[in-house]
């Protein structure tokens, strides 16, 4: 099995590409080493000693280190993934552990038509982006011309998601939707 790394804009933060499909749908953001037991490879994940964040993505697994350097970190991280692929095991304890958090959106009603593109917007010209990053931006909202949105995997804590956020994101968000005064991570 050959799994290829990649570097992230965030540098506590690395991607792994197993050359498989590693989430069938959705992302998952795992922080912590209780959230891990949802999943068989995030736990063997945080028994890496450094390791404090898994975000899974459709074909990559983005790892975030609190403590420890890549060169020392990444063949015990390539360990625990090749032994997890190697073992059969799933990804998932449970198949419907996979985020919904369109439950969690709020926005007035009378803006669901600007709410439409603006996911439309996020999903088709941010994801794809940002997952080449090792992370994932998703809606949470929209009030009063602010537009709230949830940043995982690498993103999470990236020293430059402040920039995409505000330049990016925010100008591109204007440039189609008039509406839109501001973009904000919660």
């Amino acid at each position: 099995m050959f799994i290829q790394t990649e570097a992230t804009p965030n540098p506590a933060t690395m991607k792994f590409l197993p050359e498989r499909t590693v989430l069938e749908t959705g992302t998952l953001d795992i922080r912590n080493r209780d959230d891990a037991a949802q999943s068989p490879l995030a736990q063997r994940l945080f028994d890496v000693a450094g390791v404090s964040g898994v975000f899974f993505g459709s074909d990559f697994i983005a790892v975030t280190k609190d403590v420890g350097e890549w060169p020392q970190l990444k063949p015990m991280i390539l360990g625990a993934i090749m032994e997890h692929y190697m073992s059969g095991a799933p990804l998932l304890n449970d198949a419907s552990a996979g985020e919904d958090e369109s439950a969690d959106e709020f926005f007035d009603s009378a803006d669901a038509e600007t709410v439409a593109t603006i996911k439309e917007l996020i999903d088709t010209r941010v994801r794809p982006a940002v997952a080449n990053d090792g992370g994932d931006i998703t809606f949470r909202g929209f009030k009063d011309g602010i537009v709230y949105l949830n940043m995982k995997g690498a993103c999470s804590g990236c020293p430059s998601s402040t920039a995409t956020l505000r330049h990016g994101i925010q100008n591109l968000l204007r440039h189609f939707i008039p509406d839109v005064v501001e973009v904000r991570p919660v």
